[in-house]
């Protein structure tokens, strides 16, 4: 490794990173690098400037093909949780330091799932269309089609996931004085401590149950868990468990619940609404999913707050400046 007082070490932050992040690592010296390259481009840039860390989010693709084609590459960093984008058993086989952010952007994940909670259990979503064309001449019709929202209060939610962002979710709905039921297959029993303002908390403790008995008896079903590699772990079937006029939201990624048996099940009236922020083939999501008026729509910015982002980049850089031994 050249020491840093021979020249600055590049890094390409190729997805962007929170300027907390750049002047961290600007400090200890390192030269950062934010222009987006098109992913065609990638491996020439790299090389061309001997870039050795490559830090990206969610839409840069890291495959084997790339990692081979980079000899300079020392440092691979995914800014969140998971590194579904990343050949991460590879890059570390080739001697590459993977490295993400797993706890940065939880916070920011479960306030949006709470977000799509409320924006479908009081019609948000709709109504936001609804007023915009015909606010002004049929207020009335509007109020009565909007009239018969729902408390969040007193309803159980299904964690399914209970790592880092489930058990935020946790947290909040506890806060909200909801039921919290989950499901893990990692983790038997979770203790989830409610912080209040005035530095006073209480624990609660959790025990996860099989997926079964979740999508059977909560309300509302959000999932916190990686992608899937042998299809949704949502479909037809498990729609069918659920209670008729029960909810689902799915803040972790695309494919996790299966789009096409979403649509049947809230056509058919078996669920009351949907949220997302995660789609199949982002960053083009289907018409029909964007269309759908059952629907509270983001696009992937679970972990898009000024806060996260900021923890993000401080993260990446101490966890950069560990590795390298840089004080």
């Amino acid at each position: 490794m050249p020491s840093m007082t021979e020249h600055k070490i590049k890094i390409l932050a190729n997805d962007g990173l929170d300027q907390s992040g750049v002047d961290a690592l600007e400090e200890k010296g390192f030269e950062v690098i934010t222009q987006k390259v098109p992913q065609e481009a990638l491996a020439d840039y790299i090389n061309q400037h001997q870039i050795k860390i490559l830090l990206v989010r969610s839409a840069t693709q890291v495959r084997k093909e790339l990692i081979d084609a980079c000899p300079s590459l020392e440092i691979i960093g995914r800014g969140g949780v998971g590194m579904d984008n990343i050949d991460v058993e590879y890059a570390r086989s080739k001697n590459i330091h993977v490295i993400n952010t797993p706890s940065a952007s939880s916070a920011s994940v479960a306030e949006l799932v709470f977000a799509h909670l409320f924006s479908g259990a009081r019609f948000l979503q709709e109504s936001n269309r609804s007023m915009i064309i015909s606010g002004d001449t049929e207020f009335a019709k509007l109020k009565k089609a909007y009239e018969k929202g729902i408390e969040l209060r007193g309803k159980t939610i299904g964690i399914i996931g209970m790592g880092r962002i489930g058990q935020e979710v946790a947290k909040i709905a506890l806060g909200l004085g909801m039921r919290v039921i989950a499901a893990d297959s990692n983790i038997g029993k979770a203790t989830i401590k409610v912080k209040f303002y005035n530095g006073q908390f209480i624990n609660v403790d959790i025990e996860t149950e099989p997926l079964e008995g979740v999508l059977e008896h909560a309300d509302f079903i959000t999932l916190h868990v990686p992608a899937q590699k042998d299809g949704a772990m949502i479909g037809e079937k498990e729609l069918a468990m659920m209670k008729n006029g029960a909810a689902i939201i799915n803040c972790s990624r695309g494919g996790v619940v299966d789009e096409d048996a979403l649509i049947a099940a809230l056509n058919s009236g078996k669920l009351a609404f949907a949220g997302l922020d995660v789609f199949v083939g982002e960053p083009v999501p289907s018409k029909k999913m964007l269309s759908h008026p059952k629907i509270s729509l983001t696009p992937h910015t679970g972990a898009s707050t000024i806060e996260a982002q900021d923890r993000i980049g401080l993260s990446l850089a101490e966890q950069i400046s560990s590795i390298l031994h840089i004080q």
